[in-house]
């Protein structure tokens, strides 16, 4: 009788799928940003009454838009990181909780940013439910969203350098090593968007104040250049 062969390792680009077991507390979190989402869905506290409300309310999906990829992003950081590691250690349960506290808090400003955002662009055809009465406020709303950004791009560097600590534990290749180093620089870069948006809206003139919300169109730009770069450094440095 022919041996069974082996499984074969069940990978994810070049990493080793250590997450195959779905934990109870990524299930918290999945839900977690289940709920943030519907907290920016279109006229989440009413039902359009009328055809006018409807169209009011259609109205708002750039804005809807805006938010859900951002919160897409942060669930996919944390669900690629989860596949690739699978850590179930206290420090890593620690911050995905952290996470999702953020997040939960973060919605609120995320939401007056994005409506306010696509608001300003469309010069006030797209509805605003947020509204701006002086500079001050502005500067504030810039702060105040910049620091939610900055925090949870902190959380998932801190994961990805959890992830790095328990190299040995978790027999990571030299690949690996690598490409978790290169996660924590990038979500560093991005962490830096942030910081910059809130620092701009506190030190520019009044003016000049909505430079901080155009900062973020620099994830657009920076972050695949960074990618690129990064994977130039990785293929240089595994050459046959």
């Amino acid at each position: 009788m022919a041996d069974t062969p082996e499984p074969t390792e069940r990978r994810v680009g070049a990493f080793l799928y250590r997450g195959a077991e779905t934990t109870r507390l990524e299930t918290f979190v999945d839900a977690a940003f289940a709920f943030a989402l519907t907290l920016l869905v279109i006229s989440f506290d009413a039902v359009p009454g009328n055809y006018e409300e409807l169209v009011l309310a259609l109205r708002a999906t750039p804005a809807f838009l805006f938010g859900f990829l951002v919160l897409t992003m942060f669930w996919l950081a944390h669900r690629n990181w989860s596949i690739r590691y699978g850590l179930d250690t206290t420090t890593a349960n620690l911050l995905s909780l952290a996470l999702v506290f953020i997040i939960l808090i973060y919605v609120y400003p995320l939401r007056a940013m994005a409506t306010a955002a696509v608001s300003a662009l469309s010069g006030g055809w797209l509805p605003s439910e947020f509204t701006v009465s002086s500079y001050a406020e502005l500067r504030g709303l810039f702060v105040i969203y910049g620091s939610g950004f900055l925090l949870g791009n902190l959380c998932i560097v801190g994961l990805y350098f959890h992830a790095l600590g328990q190299r040995e534990t978790l027999a990571l290749s030299a690949r690996e090593v690598l490409l978790t180093r290169h996660e924590i620089f990038a979500w560093l870069v991005a962490s830096g968007i942030g910081l910059l948006s809130a620092g701009l809206a506190l030190v520019l003139p009044d003016r000049l104040v909505g430079l901080a919300g155009w900062a973020y169109f620099l994830l657009a730009l920076v972050m695949p250049l960074v990618y690129m770069a990064l994977n130039r450094r990785y293929q240089a440095s595994f050459q046959d």
